[in-house]
């Protein structure tokens, strides 16, 4: 196998494994438009990444925790509601990143590449992003999975039992924009959600625990990233959208099987 399908591979995997419980988490607390609006706002980070010449990824990374901290600040005014400030946010700062880049007359970015990824051109940094930012959130994850769960099933419940609502969710948007920013280096802005919420909606209707449908999202989402990268390998199509098309197909054929237990 080539070295460079090999990393992608890898890194691919990587990301599913990642994004499996977190997008569990996405689905449960219906929040597929919130990593719309963090991975808008990567576009930012590339900007600001080559205006200041500092790791493109840790560009990303810290818009990503930005906005990630001005939402949980506004969620807790009751003035707006949460989806009209996420339509706020995500348009005002993909608006912005633009707005920066046709200002800068010297910067030239490939935006489809920033929109639909290369995952064939990851490399051993890229890797070293993956596994080591993966690991961490993942294992920040673990620690917080009991309250986070409480407060999925009923937050105003979780409260009363001296769960740190406030604390939890600040924390969780945290992880999530550290793990968007990860995912967005292999699929692609645009399409850096599909891999967190597919797996996970396709997996729903089997799981009967929520570490058991964290695991099967895991599984569903390496599953798509080898069938995605086989097809562009077969039939030479762009890698990151054929993931996201494998991904979509295990969705179809999810729905077709008989639910467990019927």
């Amino acid at each position: 196998m080539d070295d460079f399908l090999l990393r992608a591979l890898l890194g691919g995997v990587g990301v599913a494994v990642v994004a499996g419980p977190f997008g569990s988490f996405v689905v449960w607390r219906r929040l597929a438009y919130f990593g719309d609006t963090l991975s808008h706002s990567a576009l930012l980070g590339v900007v600001l990444g080559f205006l200041f010449h500092f790791n493109l990824t840790l560009g990303v990374v810290v818009v990503c925790q930005l906005l990630a901290l001005l939402l949980f600040l506004l969620q807790r005014q009751k003035q707006i509601a949460g989806d009209t400030l996420l339509g706020i946010l995500s348009h005002s700062a993909l608006s912005l990143g633009l707005v920066l880049l046709a200002l800068v007359e010297t910067l030239r970015i490939d935006l489809l590449s920033y929109l639909f990824g290369d995952i064939l051109a990851i490399g051993n940094a890229d890797l070293a992003w993956i596994f080591g930012g993966g690991t961490l959130a993942l294992a920040a994850l673990a620690r917080l999975w009991r309250p986070l769960l409480a407060i999925t099933v009923h937050e105003d419940l979780a409260r009363v039992e001296g769960v740190p609502v406030a604390f939890v969710n600040w924390a969780f948007l945290a992880m999530m924009a550290l793990v968007i920013a990860l995912l967005m280096k292999v699929v692609g802005l645009l399409l850096v959600t599909s891999l967190l919420i597919i797996p996970a909606a396709a997996v729903r209707r089997f799981a009967t625990t929520p570490e058991g449908m964290a695991l099967l999202a895991a599984l569903c989402g390496g599953l798509a990233v080898v069938a995605g990268l086989a097809a562009s390998y077969r039939w030479d199509t762009p890698a990151g959208p054929s993931i996201v098309v494998a991904a979509a197909l295990l969705f179809v054929a999810a729905q077709l099987l008989p639910r467990r237990g019927t």
